[in-house]
């Protein structure tokens, strides 16, 4: 969709982001190549090389560095597209692919119709501050844990085994005489991750109070804590960006793939695109509703009841059946407002 702020554009331009230099391509308006090229990827080059330019078209895909060079560049006066690489399937398939020829087919595709670089919407740059210090806790847990059972296993190879306790715990716990010289660089470690862990909780919670008052509506749900409430009010960002609730399914890579042909319709697993982390986060959220402890609500009677069905792998379904319900349900209450009724539907089918 073309923006109404910004002027018509002069030519369509493809940057192909690389780490160090992106290579690019000007077309104009009949497709046509006029000029080739290549930039630093720096917030200096970029903005000595666009700031002289007429208002373009410029078409560049999602990567590490798709946000703040889109940001930077719409300062500029420029019409920015991101395009969405997972779905460019034309340019990261072709069996002649550099950056040269990307930059060309990107060019290209933005100049004929940028719905088919189906085109994805950039987060403000609060938001994405915000998500990565979420990213940053995930990192700081992701390394305690290969901490944790490098501990475990050395102990093993030294005919030991470690207490069974909670990561946090762990640091504090009295190690055998033997092993106790070999662990303890791990365990100072460990403490030290565990106190930045803390720290990061601490400002997690202080956005959740201050900056997202909305994720509260989130957290009533059983199961969803300050960092998952969080980060799914984050990723979805504006709720009106999507046609309705199953689009986040769809979004999280929660739903089922599809390869229908003729008479052919086969049940494939899910199809795992999109937002990994927010994907791990709902299927840990399942986990605890269908667990011994999570509470009697509509939730868990329906995963239970996929569950129940006995067949190879129910319950594994179930999970991710619960864990797509779920971001249904987080959706309808960030959107509407709502309070949460953990039997509503149950209350329904009684009253009628």
């Amino acid at each position: 969709m073309r923006k109404n702020n910004v002027k018509a554009v002069v030519a369509t331009i493809g940057v192909d982001l690389g780490d160090k230099h992106s290579r690019l391509c000007v077309v104009d308006a009949a497709g046509e190549i006029v000029e080739e090229g290549q930039v630093a990827t720096t917030a200096v080059a970029f903005s000595r090389r666009f700031k002289s330019l007429e208002p373009h078209l410029v078409v560049i895909e999602t990567g590490t560095h798709a946000s703040w060079v889109h940001d930077l560049l719409v300062r500029l006066g420029h019409e920015v597209v991101v395009a969405n690489a997972r779905k460019a399937r034309a340019i990261w398939a072709n069996e002649r692919k550099c950056d040269e020829l990307d930059a060309r087919m990107l060019a290209r595709l933005g100049r004929s119709d940028v719905r088919l670089l189906q085109p994805v919407q950039v987060r403000p740059a609060q938001m994405r501050d915000d998500l990565s210090l979420i990213r940053a806790r995930d990192a700081l847990v992701t390394v305690r844990t290969m901490l944790v059972n490098s501990a475990r296993g050395l102990a093993k190879s030294m005919g030991k085994r470690l207490p069974s306790c909670s990561p946090g715990s762990l640091p504090k716990k009295e190690l055998d005489s033997d092993v106790e010289p070999v662990l303890r660089p791990l365990m100072k470690a460990l403490e030290g991750l565990n106190e930045r862990i803390k720290d990061c909780d601490k400002q997690l919670e202080e956005l959740t109070e201050t900056r997202y008052p909305q994720t509260a509506l989130l957290r009533q749900v059983a199961g969803v804590g300050p960092v998952t409430s969080l980060y799914f009010q984050l990723a979805v960002a504006d709720h009106r960006r999507f046609k309705d609730g199953r689009a986040v399914g769809a979004y999280f890579g929660i739903v089922p793939r599809r390869d229908q042909s003729g008479g052919r319709d086969p049940q494939l697993s899910i199809t795992k695109c999109g937002d990994t982390m927010g994907r791990r986060l709902l299927v840990q959220c399942a986990h605890h509703i269908l667990g011994r402890h999570g509470p009697d609500t509509d939730l868990r009677r329906f995963g239970m009841k996929l569950a129940a069905r006995g067949s190879k792998g129910a319950k594994k379904r179930a999970i991710v059946a619960t864990a797509r319900k779920l971001a249904v349900l987080l959706f309808a209450l960030l959107r509407k407002g709502e309070m949460y009724e953990p039997l509503r539907n149950s209350a329904k089918s009684q009253a009628a």
